[in-house]
């Protein structure tokens, strides 16, 4: 039989997975629990207030930010590439 967690453990556990910004696997894997167990977790606690809606709110704002940092390295190597292609063609 598996091991028993405490309330405390899984609702850090919910927190962390929903708060983070890192994938489920990786904080189920990181807590050393299943997938199903994590998400079982974050059905049962969804509606309580583990989370804080200003949490919830950071936590959406980090993810827009990481996606909008995420583009904008990607322009930002093809803006070299171009250069480096276009400072080629003058020699």
């Amino acid at each position: 039989m598996g091991l028993k967690r405490t309330d405390e453990f899984r609702q850090d556990a919910v927190r962390i997975a929903l708060t983070s910004g890192l994938t489920r696997k990786q904080v189920a894997d990181d807590l050393g629990v299943g997938m199903s167990t994590l998400n079982k977790w974050i059905t049962a606690h969804r509606d309580t207030n583990v989370v804080s809606q200003e949490d919830l709110d950071l936590a959406k704002e980090n993810e827009r930010l990481r996606r909008e940092n995420r583009l904008l390295k990607e322009e930002r190597e093809i803006l070299k590439k171009a250069t480096q292609f276009f400072a080629g063609l003058k020699q």
